[in-house]
């Protein structure tokens, strides 16, 4: 296997050090718009960086990434870009006839009269627009290979094929206790795409009703997360597992509810009260006369990199899979979930606990694709493969899930 790898910020650079591992692949190209990222990101490897090679690219180039795929002779296409850069990729990757893999979908757009009721343009619709040029042609784009969405839906997979056999309702969780030393607000993932998740209208499924929205931070609970983390205050966020999970398991609601807690989202209601969460350009003064700059852009300017925040933070971060069903004519409830600890992650691979276990999960899923243990053709969720090699895989590298009843 031989990855182009788009993107070398702290999940990207989490890939390479997770990756430099692992025997599956024959080289690992690290391109960023940035060079001096991808070279940072290879020269860190160190003596374990010969199969690794730094890259100029610019992801939103279609013609630039197919010439980059068809040079180095890649056949797979890792994104950990932002979801901005998702279908010139995704397209680039088709063009050369090589596999797509990314860690979060096509974006969505609110309905325009009715966002809070109805959806506009789903999460992921453009790319399962085009499903059936890539099952005629044979290939495999796997989308949303993250960690949420991406484990957690495995999760799902797992559940309904392995601990249920009626599935009433399945929510993703997500909850951390991460404190970070000297920053009142930083946050540990992509502040671009924290703020298109939570103050978009969120997604709910419902069997009989399909999909729907709600409004921002709707339907508040506060629920208990493992291995000391405890109570988190959640809320509705819009999410690709909503989208993903109907298609391949058979629950009768779906939902996504992430712990912001309220601090969190207050600041959060405060940006889109200015309007700085916008994406479009705004015309500011500048040295040398106007200058067109996006708000969210100039936000995710004046916060500090994620990536490097790693020293500075305190605590563990849980992705997670709630089910309730039924099992033998008995109900049943449980909670499949994965915890990092940022001290481990940081002195293991020197990696932040967020980045990181966003990065382990695509890295498994291109072994468990170069093995040959995972196969198939057209735009596909991780759940449409087999749950049980992927969590075995993943303790092999180290990092054992959980389950907890309910």
């Amino acid at each position: 296997m031989r990855v182009l790898l788009v993107g070398a910020g702290g999940v990207g650079t989490a890939v390479t050090r997770i990756a430099a591992r692992r025997p599956f692949f024959d080289l690992m190209v690290v391109a960023d718009h940035d060079p001096g990222r991808a070279e940072a990101a290879v020269a860190a490897l160190g003596a374990d960086g010969g199969r690794f090679r730094a890259e100029w690219v610019d992801a939103a180039d279609e013609a630039a990434v197919t010439a980059l795929l068809a040079r180095h002779g890649c056949d797979v296409l890792l994104n950990a870009t932002d979801p901005r850069f998702v279908m010139p990729l995704f397209r680039a990757a088709r063009a050369a006839g090589a596999t797509y893999v990314d860690m979060a979908m096509s974006l969505s757009r609110p309905h325009p009269e009715r966002p809070y009721e109805e959806c506009g343009v789903k999460l992921g619709d453009e790319q399962f627009a085009l499903a059936a040029d890539w099952e005629r042609a044979g290939a495999l784009a796997l989308v949303g290979m993250g960690v949420e969405p991406g484990l957690s839906d495995v999760f799902a997979r797992y559940a309904a094929d392995e601990l249920f056999d009626s599935v009433e309702e399945i929510g993703v969780r997500d909850g951390a206790n991460l404190t970070v030393d000297g920053y009142d607000f930083a946050p540990s993932f992509s502040i671009w795409t924290t703020i298109e998740e939570c103050l978009n209208p969120p997604v709910v499924y419902e069997d009989g009703r399909g999909w729907f929205t709600t409004e921002p931070f709707s339907e508040p609970e506060v629920f208990d997360f493992p291995e000391g983390i405890g109570p988190v205050e959640c809320v509705n966020v819009e999410h690709e597992e909503v989208l993903l999970m109907p298609r391949w398991t058979d629950a009768r609601r779906v939902t996504f509810k992430y712990g912001l807690g309220r601090e969190f989202t207050e600041t959060l209601r405060t940006l889109h009260k200015l309007g700085l969460d916008g994406t479009g350009p705004v015309t500011v003064p500048g040295a040398g006369g106007a200058v067109a700059v996006s708000p969210r852009d100039v936000v995710a300017a004046c916060l500090p990199d994620p990536a490097t925040l790693g020293d500075r933070m305190r605590g563990k971060t849980c992705a997670g899979t709630w089910v309730r069903g039924s099992k033998d004519g008995a109900p049943r409830e449980v909670y499949l979930y994965h915890v990092v600890d940022n001290e481990w992650s940081m002195a293991e691979y020197g990696c932040q606990a967020v980045v990181w276990q966003t990065a382990v999960n695509p890295v498994v899923a291109l072994e468990l694709l170069a093995t040959g243990a995972w196969t198939g053709t057209g735009v596909l969720g991780p759940e449409a493969f087999p749950a049980r090699p992927f969590l075995d895989l993943l303790t092999a590298y180290g990092s054992p899930w959980g389950l907890r009843e309910q």
